[in-house]
């Protein structure tokens, strides 16, 4: 649990960093392309209120008006790279000024007219260049073309080098929440020893005086006979015991070193062995066992584990499913392993509360689990067991009265 914890939190760690980067990565390149394609705007408009060519300013801005915002100098109006294409309503050319650009000749000029005439009125990009069609006269259009190949380079190449520096940003907090994820997560790691070490304790401390009263019982009932008293007292015995067990058995599979076994098994002769003996018990309380197990199949595991995975899951399907209805449990080869599922019908089921299935000592029916010894552990353990062969287990429900439980073992 604490290494599932550990990896939980450089997770949402990591994530968080990254998300708040790239928002700021994208904000920031969101405003570089608005600045730099308002410049191109402004000087198109410029030009095109200039009657098709950059103005010249004095230094001071002058008397009749002032320079435009941005990195405007005398030499802007011979720096400048654009041309002008002026045609009538039907769309014939009537003069191109080619003067202030080089790559473009009189044959290319019929391109540049068809994205104009294609877009009309307005501003658009084309081929390197950015355009704006107005209308000059009653039946005359002018579009003149902005070379805009280096300010669009140029937003493109700090559009990439911001990427990479957020990933490197970003790959460095990782590294950085590895490396002091353990100090983050001590006060957790030191209650969860302290809650460990307690179990342990309680749990030998318990089975001293719970052995002590089932042998009690054993006695009084060979001298006065059974009796119902002793029966209850017996029984309720035998949950301490099984209590204690299964918080021992939760607490060794928090260890960081897995108490796991791992070795080639039949897990079909295995698994086919468990459900059968689960038969008895599931007709005793009204249900039919159907087990449909893939026959042949070996898998690298832990046995026992393993087995009291499937124990878990079909105690768990005898107690909860609905009266007279059948249990099926099947084992089929996976991916990468196995995948082992059981599958009842229940009375009542929160369908919104599946995913607290498998929380330390949640039950879905208080009630109801009192009558049927259950603690809220059992399914924890099957967690536990099923991520310490690397796989998942999850609770499903396709129709909101029949519930699947799903292991997949890796």
């Amino acid at each position: 649990m604490i290494e599932r914890l550990r990896k939980r939190f450089i997770r949402i760690a990591t994530l968080a960093v990254a998300g708040v980067l790239l928002l700021l990565c994208v904000t920031v390149n969101a405003a570089n392309y608005i600045s730099a394609d308002r410049q191109l705007t402004q000087m198109l408009r410029m030009i095109c209120d200039n009657q098709g060519t950059v103005p010249h300013f004095p230094p001071d801005g002058g008397k009749h008006g002032q320079k435009p915002d941005g990195p405007f100098t005398p030499e802007t109006p011979y720096s400048t790279r654009y041309f002008v294409l002026r045609y009538n309503g039907d769309g014939d050319l009537e003069q191109a000024d080619l003067t202030h650009i080089a790559a473009v000749s009189e044959g290319d000029t019929a391109q540049y007219l068809t994205a104009a005439l294609r877009h009309g009125a307005g501003f658009g990009y084309t081929a390197g260049y950015k355009y704006y069609v107005v209308h000059t006269d009653t039946d005359r259009w002018m579009a003149v073309f902005l070379d805009c190949y280096q300010q669009m380079h140029a937003v493109v190449t700090f559009a990439w080098m911001s990427l990479a520096a957020m990933a490197v940003c970003v790959a460095l907090v990782y590294g950085i929440v590895v490396l002091c994820s353990r100090r983050a997560i001590a006060p957790v790691i030191q209650a969860s020893e302290r809650q460990k070490q307690f179990i342990t304790d309680a749990s030998h401390e318990l089975k001293t005086p719970i052995t002590v009263i089932a042998t009690s019982l054993k006695v009084l009932e060979m001298e006065v006979g059974q009796q119902k008293w002793i029966d209850k007292a017996e029984s309720q015995t035998e949950k301490l015991t099984q209590l204690v067990g299964e918080l021992v058995t939760l607490s060794r599979m928090d260890e960081e070193t897995s108490p796991l076994q791992m070795a080639d098994f039949p897990v079909s002769d295995a698994l086919t062995e468990t459900a059968e003996s689960f038969r008895d018990f599931a007709a005793s309380a009204g249900h039919t066992l159907d087990v449909r197990v893939t026959p042949g199949l070996t898998y690298c595991g832990d046995e026992y584990a393993v087995r009291q995975l499937v124990s878990i899951l079909l105690d768990n399907a005898v107690k909860y499913a609905a009266p007279d209805t059948p249990i099926v449990f099947s084992l089929e080869k996976g991916r990468r392993g196995v995948v082992i599922r059981t599958e009842n019908r229940c009375d009542a089921l929160d369908t919104a509360a599946l995913g607290r299935l498998f929380d330390r000592f949640y039950r879905a029916d208080p009630a109801r689990s009192g009558e049927t010894g259950g603690f809220g552990i059992g399914l924890a353990i099957a967690r536990s067991i099923a991520e310490g062969h690397h796989g998942t287990i999850r609770a499903e429900s396709p129709d909101g009265r029949t519930i699947v439980f799903t292991a997949e073992l890796k």
